[in-house]
């Protein structure tokens, strides 16, 4: 009787474990359904993002051409700004060192004026040189 009683406890916990099992793998087929359903998600949501992103990609592209052209087209204007600030600084060089001569010109000999008196028939005239 211990015997058929053990292999009865033995057959009951069999099929208590076989039970376990059986839940185990129902609640992991459930898990797994739930997770290809995510993942079917995840793949729509990343063809929809790329589609975006390529979109995306190529406007910043059209943009950086159109800037590019503008840029191309500005690009003269800088030029000739370029162009004239050297002829101003030319010119402001050349005036610089002109004024510095007459300066010193003027520094070395002060002029001393002349003056001298003629008359003719009533009229005076006075005729001032600088020498």
């Amino acid at each position: 009787m211990v015997i058929q009683l053990s292999v009865a406890l033995a057959a009951v916990a069999f099929v208590c474990l076989v039970a376990f099992v059986i839940l185990t793998l129902r609640k992991g087929m459930t898990t797994l359904g739930e997770t290809n359903r995510t993942l079917g998600e995840v793949r729509n949501a990343i063809h929809g993002l790329t589609g975006e992103a390529t979109q995306l990609i190529h406007t910043a592209n059209q943009v950086t051409r159109d800037v590019k052209g503008k840029i191309k087209t500005i690009d003269p204007i800088f030029e000739s700004a370029h162009n004239v600030g050297e002829v101003i600084q030319t010119v402001t060089e050349t005036f610089k060192k002109n004024a510095t001569d007459i300066g010193q010109s003027l520094n070395q000999e002060p002029e001393k004026p002349t003056a001298s008196v003629k008359s003719k028939s009533g009229q005076i005239r006075v005729n001032t040189k600088f020498q």
